[in-house]
């Protein structure tokens, strides 16, 4: 909860910040927000290392393959910068690129899902084999 709560004053620091700075110059404004998300997401590592262990511990138990969770977490990260990326576009004027940040997201994450649902395929075409 500690990491928690030192984010968030990190983030209201940063928007006390970049309201001050924005008055100044639009382009300091912009990279305060860049370094405060990244920090943000540097941040949030520490609450992935229990979620990758509890993830780890459902694998064992389920017999779940290691890819599968790999594109999980992977799809996850494409989500989160993208929607992170999406936002610093839309603070800056630039909603357009920011949709197209989140287009360029799910197409993404389709991509990456392509071995997973390769899979479903050929599960369903063994299940109707033997039917």
């Amino acid at each position: 909860m500690d990491a928690f709560l030192q984010a968030a004053a990190c983030v209201m620091v940063a928007v006390i910040l970049w309201i001050v700075l924005s008055k100044h110059g639009k382009e300091y404004a912009l990279l305060l927000s860049l370094g405060a998300c990244t920090l943000i997401l540097l941040m949030m590592l520490r609450f992935m290392e229990p979620i990758v262990e509890l993830l780890g511990q459902l694998q064992a138990l389920g017999d779940i393959q290691p890819e599968w969770l790999n594109v999980m977490l992977k799809a996850v990260g494409i989500g989160l910068i993208t929607e992170m990326g999406s936002l610093i576009c839309s603070d800056t004027g630039n909603a357009a690129l920011g949709k197209t940040l989140h287009i360029l997201g799910t197409v993404a994450v389709l991509w990456l899902s392509i071995p997973l649902i390769n899979s479903v395929i050929g599960l369903l075409q063994k299940i109707l084999g033997d039917i």
